[in-house]
Parts: structure tokens; C-alpha cells; sequence
């Protein structure tokens, strides 16, 4: 028979080696204001914030951080990333940003919450998800 073994699982909790290793490169150049872009899709969620001229500042996502498959979707997960780069930019000294959110994931609204649950002022959001004008190519007319 032997021995029992029990096995633990990782469930979906971040990777906190990666966290502080992506902490630890925090840009030193000083700045006021910037522009959070949050690109949320159905399968990861990006978080990058630039300054006024729109020159990437930094960046991170939840795979980044070590979430894996259908966990880097989550509004969980989007919640994390955007914490992480709001502590970056606290380091930084930013004091508001302008939000412009792409996509349709679950993490749109969690992203932002979390962003300015650190404290940090959010004076616009606007939304500039891709729309289609006429969509894909219609199916072919019915032969009767």
C-alpha cells in the first residue's frame, strides 16, 4: 500500500518571486501625470502606463506575474497587475493619470479600481475598444 502522498496545489495565487523581482526595476525618472492603457481581452490583461507624450513608462500582465491559462483572464487577476503598476508609479511620483481601456475582458473595471484604490487620482476614462464597421464576410446567398 505505502505511503499517502498529498499533493498541493498552486490555485491561482501570484507568483510572489515575480512580483518583487518586477518591483525591484521600477524606473527612477520622475513624473506627474500619465496615461493608463488597459488592454483586457478574454484571455490575459495588460496594464501600461506611459507618460504625456504616450512614451512607455512600464508595463506589466498577469502572465507576467505567473498566472497561468484561464486564471490570467480573470478580474482577479487584472486587479493584481494594475496594484503592481500603481505601486510602480507611486515610487515614481505620479499623482493622476488618464485611463483609455481596449477590449472586452473580465478585468476592465477591476483594473481601474484597483489602480485608483492605491491612491492614485484617475481624471478621464475612455473607451477605445475596436469596433467593426461592417464585421466579416456575410455568408453566400441560399440556392433554392
Amino acid at each position: 500500500m505505502g505511503k499517502k502522498r498529498i499533493v498541493k496545489k498552486a490555485g491561482g495565487s501570484i507568483n510572489k518571486g515575480l512580483r518583487s523581482r518586477s518591483l525591484s526595476n521600477a524606473p527612477k525618472r520622475k513624473m506627474l501625470t500619465g496615461a493608463l492603457y488597459v488592454h483586457a481581452t478574454y484571455n490575459n490583461t495588460k496594464v501600461l502606463l506611459a507618460d504625456t507624450e504616450g512614451n512607455t513608462v512600464m508595463w506589466s500582465s498577469s502572465g507576467s506575474l505567473g498566472f497561468a491559462g484561464a486564471k490570467k483572464g480573470t478580474p482577479f487577476a487584472a486587479a493584481k497587475v494594475a496594484e503592481l503598476v500603481a505601486e510602480k508609479a507611486q515610487m515614481m511620483g505620479v499623482k493622476s493619470v488618464a485611463a483609455i481601456i481596449k477590449g472586452v475582458g473580465a478585468g476592465r473595471e477591476s483594473a481601474l479600481r484597483a489602480f485608483a484604490g492605491k491612491g492614485i487620482d484617475i481624471t478621464s476614462i475612455s473607451d477605445q475598444t475596436p469596433v467593426p464597421f461592417n464585421g466579416p464576410r456575410q455568408r453566400r446567398p441560399r440556392r433554392v
